[in-house]
């Protein structure tokens, strides 16, 4: 999306991410491999055919997707970090969280609740 482009007051932007497997430096017992991944679109997951990913590596994404997916100021921690690690102490396995395209949603298409100015 152009900078330029001026959002309605029911409008708002989201990031897509793709959460990607980096490292593996143990031993992954769910058969995790480097470049495993899932997407996030608007509020959707989604995983590629036949892909599998772990429940576990998963969870401990989850509470940082939603501030991933805003832009925040520059200085904040979610603009320059962006790795999670599995919480299995064995498995070793870190991901990256990627910010994909920019889209603009609006309220009205991801909330039963009608927006009212």
């Amino acid at each position: 999306m152009k900078k330029d482009t001026k959002l309605r007051d029911d409008q708002f932007e989201l990031y897509d991410l793709t959460v990607v497997v980096e490292s593996i430096s143990g031993n992954c017992t769910c058969n995790m491999k480097v470049s495993d991944k899932f997407h996030l679109k608007g509020g959707k997951l989604s995983l590629p055919d036949t892909a599998d990913f772990c429940l576990y590596a998963l969870q401990s994404t989850l509470p940082l997707l939603p501030a991933k997916q805003r832009k925040n100021h520059p200085a904040d921690w979610m603009e320059t970090d962006a790795r999670v690690v599995c919480p299995d102490p064995e498995c070793k396995l870190i991901m990256r969280i990627d910010r994909d395209n920019l889209r603009v949603l609006n309220h009205d298409d991801v909330s039963p609740i009608k927006w009212e100015k």
